[in-house]
């Protein structure tokens, strides 16, 4: 059973738009480092959409070999075809990791009897735990709670990050499923404190991705209950939490780990390096933070 601060973790690239894999072999040193508890590679956040297979691949093996066992390793292996996510899934147990996660299908718009089809089908061609990954806002498609449940009878089928920053509708999920061993993560930095005090496993993060530290603390202490030091470690991070989503996932994050120093400004097209108008925003979360070196 895997809990705390997940890093959703971006895929560093160079300014030609070339993976980075230097930067990336010193990111996961970084978490190891600073306590993340579990790092997803090539996620929504690493730019899947924009990687070829073999890219994908080789990144989901330079993790889970870097990584050599010392924390879990989740594969996104999310994809609009079947066909292509199963192969994803396959590949990504091929390889070591730990488990996948799975994102709703984009753009075709599944109804809820072809999402748990398409779900039904990626576990019974995999032996890799797959965790379901609901996120309305980038892939115009909702898997509700009911799809959820007939999800979670399903063999490999072992958990949920719910991306919709809906509380009332996580702790519904969290009462309906605190019987069974199905892990519930908060896709949504802003309110996963809240999420796991409710009863939550963790946090599948982007801020993860510049704070690993404060992340795994303000977990650590969620799951333990202490809603005090949780909220005092989650306040100081919140502006990070708005910041890093002033323009879409993950141009401001990459533009606060280049500030960090920790890697170039390379993003591929169609998305491109954070706004000049919002820099200065980026810079003074990190502040707050506590982040910046020296």
């Amino acid at each position: 059973m895997i809990q705390g601060s997940l890093v959703a973790l971006v895929t560093p690239m160079t300014q030609e738009g070339e993976i980075d894999w230097p930067a990336l072999d010193h990111l996961i040193d970084f978490h190891l480092e600073q306590g993340t508890d579990g790092i997803v590679a090539a996620g929504t956040t690493g730019e899947p959409s924009t990687l070829s297979f073999a890219e994908h691949f080789d990144v989901i093996r330079r993790v889970v070999e870097r990584v050599q066992g010392k924390i879990p390793v989740i594969a996104g292996t999310g994809a609009n075809s079947t066909k292509e996510a199963i192969e994803l899934t396959r590949y990504a147990g091929e390889v070591g990791a730990d488990y996948c996660l799975s994102a709703t299908p984009y753009y075709n718009k599944p109804t809820q009897e072809g999402l748990y089809l398409h779900y039904k089908a990626i576990a019974e061609a995999s032996r890799l735990p797959i965790i379901l990954y609901n996120v309305p806002g980038r892939t115009a498609v909702d898997m509700h709670n009911e799809t959820v449940l007939r999800l979670s009878q399903i063999d490999g089928i072992i958990g949920l990050k719910d991306a919709t920053g809906d509380l009332e509708r996580g702790k519904a999920l969290i009462d309906a499923l605190a019987d069974q061993d199905f892990l519930l993560f908060s896709g949504d930095d802003a309110t996963a404190c809240d999420f796991i005090l409710m009863g939550g496993d963790g946090d599948i993060s982007v801020t993860a991705n510049v704070a690993p530290r404060q992340m795994h603390e303000m977990c650590v202490a969620a799951l333990a209950g202490d809603a005090k030091r949780a909220h005092q470690i989650n306040t100081r991070l919140m502006p990070l939490h708005s910041s890093l989503f002033v323009e879409s996932n993950p141009i401001p994050t990459k533009w606060a780990l280049y500030e960090m120093g920790m890697i170039e400004r390379g993003i591929r097209l169609p998305l491109t390096p954070l706004s000049e108008k919002y820099r200065t925003t980026i810079y003074e979360a990190l502040e707050m933070a506590g982040v910046l070196k020296g």
